[in-house]
């Protein structure tokens, strides 16, 4: 419910100052090693390969070079964001501290191993699929 307040109140209970707020810190890293966000573009990039290496078609060469424009913008806008001002003091972590520290989640936190196959799992299957789809392709 919302309650109305009259400019008296809010006035006896306001506390006014010429203090400026603090800057936040923003830590724009997740957490992860760079070497998994290059890993995620790899995949993706290598699904646009396999598919380009099977159905290598005249007609491809620009839908599949707008594909690989978008995916790499995709990942470089990210990239880009992370490293604008405000300086921030958070890097990406290193390998050994992230396998050592995990990273927290929503549902708690997951050890290196287990957060590599969560960040992983989709663009990993991706490629798996589309050399299921150029076999078939190739095999009917």
């Amino acid at each position: 419910m919302s309650k109305h307040f009259l400019r008296e109140e809010i006035a006896t209970q306001a506390k006014v100052t010429n203090q400026t707020p603090a800057v936040h810190e923003v830590d724009r890293t997740f957490e992860l090693p760079s070497g998994l966000y290059g890993a995620s573009v790899a995949c993706y990039l290598g699904f646009l390969a396999i598919l380009a290496t099977g159905f290598a078609t005249p007609g491809l060469i620009i839908p599949m070079a707008i594909f690989a424009f978008f995916i790499i913008g995709g990942f470089a806008l990210p990239t880009i964001w992370a490293k604008l001002e405000p300086e921030s003091k958070s890097k990406a972590k290193t390998w050994a501290a992230f396998r050592s520290r995990g990273v927290m989640t929503n549902t708690g936190r997951l050890n290196g191993g287990e957060a590599a196959v969560q960040v992983l799992i989709l663009p990993v299957l991706i490629v798996m699929w589309g050399l299921a789809v150029v076999t078939i392709a190739a095999l009917v």
